[in-house]
């Protein structure tokens, strides 16, 4: 593996804490620890003599300015060590462009004080889109460490039933994952003392919205996350290499999982420990995924053209 690609998959992994990490801002009520400054900390660059939840919100505007500068470090690599036209150079740019969106997103949610108690609608939808800009950052950290490490570039359009196949699971996944949040956001707000006092919430018209909005997450996980199993055994059965076996096999173990975790968090009334590990599964099953389907676009699009689908086919050559 060349120095690129551990660079590639090491900004990965640190985007992946930096999110978990964000995850506890928000469980924790944290989020309004600097105020509604940004990019200051109630209004100064270094926060004197700050409260515990500043402290975690501070320390997260910081690890997602390291991430920044990773993602920046990235492009420069991926320009630097990749050849022109080379797909872990265009996979690159659009995490770039992603983790602009996502600096955007978290600035919004300061300064328009969508953060700690607020319980509004307004605050759900930026919840949303910011765990859908976030799905679609790793979504293109991965590809491009994919592509570092000598994945081949793949098309989605024109592989028929394969191609439609993934780009419902995709859409699935984060459908999973919006839902999560919001039920999340839910929790944090309006905090359970039983599991049949959240359920009466959950099914009672009086009840705020975020709470009656959570109840639909659990069908809605467990819908995508079986239908990504069946993808994932069809894979498993057909002989499209050894990689997208792997892929494959990963994405059945996390599913069955997450699965699990989400059953544990219900029951648990979803304590921030569980939350945190309920996102982490969710993240590593959607970076298993879309290695999955890339893998298994790219040998689909060999066999298509008469080459052996397990035959390695470079995206092209890579200096250090």
């Amino acid at each position: 593996m060349t120095r690129f690609a551990r660079y590639s998959w090491l900004t990965l992994a640190f985007n992946v804490a930096v999110i978990l990490w964000g995850s506890i801002v928000r469980a924790t009520g944290s989020g309004a620890g600097c105020g509604s400054h940004w990019p200051l900390c109630n209004g100064v660059v270094v926060p004197q003599s700050p409260r515990i939840e500043t402290l975690i919100e501070f320390s997260h505007r910081l690890t997602s300015g390291v991430a920044l500068l990773l993602v920046v470090g990235l492009v420069v690599g991926a320009f630097r060590a990749l050849p022109r036209g080379h797909a872990g150079r265009k996979a690159a740019v659009w995490s770039m462009l992603f983790m602009v969106g996502e600096a955007a997103v978290g600035a919004a949610l300061v300064l328009f004080r969508l953060v700690a108690d607020n319980p509004s609608m307004a605050r759900a939808m930026f919840m949303a889109t910011h765990l859908v800009n976030t799905f679609l950052l790793l979504a293109a950290l991965t590809l491009t460490a994919h592509f570092a490490s000598g994945g081949a570039p793949f098309r989605l359009r024109g592989r028929g039933l394969m191609g439609g196949g993934f780009a419902l699971g995709l859409f699935g996944l984060l459908l999973s994952g919006v839902s999560g949040a919001t039920a999340a956001l839910g929790d944090t707000l309006f905090p359970s003392r039983s599991l049949a006092a959240a359920l009466a919430q959950d099914l009672s018209p009086t009840a705020h919205l975020l709470i009656r909005l959570r109840i639909f997450h659990p069908g809605i996980a467990i819908a995508s996350g079986l239908f990504a199993l069946y993808l994932a055994m069809r894979l498993l059965k057909r002989r499209l290499g050894p990689d997208t076996r792997r892929f494959a096999g990963w994405t059945a173990a996390l599913v069955f999982t997450q699965i699990l975790a989400g059953t544990v968090n219900v029951l648990f009334l979803a304590p921030v420990w569980m939350q945190v590990i309920h996102l982490l599964l969710a993240d590593l099953l959607w970076i298993a995924f879309v290695r999955m389907g890339a893998s298994a676009l790219a040998a689909a699009g060999r066999e298509a053209e008469g080459a052996p689908a397990g035959a390695p086919v470079a995206a092209g050559p890579v200096r250090v």
